[in-house]
């Protein structure tokens, strides 16, 4: 018997589907310009909103935290893997999204489906997004809780869910911008709701940070809600251009989750030059507002610069869905603004819907308007020309 014989029947089914997933290596840091199989590319497919990854103070500032706490942490946050550079960040984010406490994880992943398990268990309700991250999802799974999926950002279905099941206690999770099609969660409906029906609300701020609200603050900035909601979730890897989740709320809240996410207590912690790196980031996101109003120029033009070219695009944050529909076809529009040297890719099932294969652009503050212009036009035309 071939041991390996399904695993090779699947990945030529997923080839046949236009379904299969290949790793791009690039050769360069991470910036609004890459080098791929040695050509320059514009970069239009980071999570890098504000091109931190490369920025050479945060640099600077990590190399001297590299020479003075080495390159690891050497265990657990609850053993050895804590020093004064994560509480200094813990301290910096709580600081930054208006909280008493704030608590870092190795991944927002990690913080997702650590923190939904320790909150709910049996007996209890999750209410989540039909739309939200994988990371949520499989933090649901791994709850004991019941868990309710309503429809996508739909808060008339979300009160419909909670009075068919009266008197539960439990949680609304949600992203705050979907990390697909780039719309905002409706955080003054589903914080209402969570209010009155005794609920816990939390937020994935991932791709809202550094993104959204006057000063980048996320969701609760954007609509004037400081400090309406009980849990806020975000990543260091995103705008901030580095590694990490954490979980931002109440002194109860992280002194809970301390003892309870298994994926808190059971990981080995970042390093100290991720933290430094880190509070480096957020330190210029504050004292340097205008990355975040360069950002959100550049989402507006470029919108208006596909729209201009007959495409409906639509978007209020870095990220701008071009849908396509087709995998094959998606694929082969990828393939080709590649080729004119557009870092662009194509997203596919399971990730989308079956059928829903779009064209994924993530903008940073440091495109030039010049830079999209030139992007909308090769994107306008090679969707044209693949029919």
């Amino acid at each position: 018997m071939d041991k390996w014989k399904r695993m090779g029947d699947e990945l030529y089914q997923l080839q046949e589907k236009h379904l299969y997933r290949r790793i791009k290596v690039i050769e360069s840091a991470q910036s609004a310009h890459v080098r791929y199989q040695g050509r320059d590319m514009l970069m239009l497919a980071s999570n890098s909103y504000l091109d931190f990854c490369d920025e050479e103070r945060i640099k600077e500032y990590a190399a001297k935290a590299l020479m003075e706490y080495g390159t690891g942490s050497g265990g657990s946050r609850l053993t050895t893997g804590t020093t004064v550079l994560h509480t200094r960040l813990e301290e910096a984010l709580a600081r930054f999204k208006g909280r008493e406490a704030a608590l870092v994880f190795n991944t927002g992943f990690a913080a997702n489906s650590g923190v939904i398990p320790a909150l709910c268990g049996e007996g209890e309700i999750i209410y989540s997004d039909a739309k939200n991250h994988a990371s949520i999802i499989d933090g649901c799974r791994q709850s004991k809780a019941e868990t309710v999926i309503y429809r996508h950002n739909d808060m008339a279905d979300l009160e419909k869910k909670i009075l068919e099941r009266p008197g539960k206690s439990g949680l609304i999770v949600s992203d705050g911008v979907f990390s697909m099609d780039g719309d905002i969660v409706d955080l003054p409906g589903l914080v209402k709701l969570a209010d009155t029906y005794g609920l816990l609300s939390m937020i994935d701020e991932a791709h809202a940070t550094g993104v959204i609200g006057a000063t980048g603050r996320g969701c609760e900035e954007y609509y004037h809600m400081e400090g309406r909601t009980d849990i806020l979730m975000g990543t260091l890897s995103k705008a901030i251009g580095g590694e990490g989740g954490y979980v931002c709320g109440p002194c109860i809240l992280t002194e809970y989750l301390k003892n309870k996410a298994r994926s808190y207590i059971f990981s080995t912690s970042l390093s100290p030059v991720a933290m430094a790196a880190a509070a480096r980031a957020l330190e210029l996101i504050e004292s340097e507002p205008w990355r975040v109003h360069r950002l959100q120029e550049n989402i507006k033009w470029f919108c208006h610069k596909l729209q201009e070219l007959g495409l409906n695009v639509r978007s209020e944050t870095a990220i701008v869905p071009i849908l396509i529909g087709e995998e094959e076809k998606a694929e082969r529009i990828s393939d080709e603004l590649m080729e004119r040297g557009f870092f662009i890719p194509a997203i596919r099932y399971p990730t989308v819907g079956k059928g829903e294969a779009m064209l994924r652009a993530a903008l940073m503050a440091t495109h030039t308007k010049e830079e999209l212009a030139e992007a909308a036009g090769a994107i306008a035309e090679v969707i044209c020309h693949c029919g």
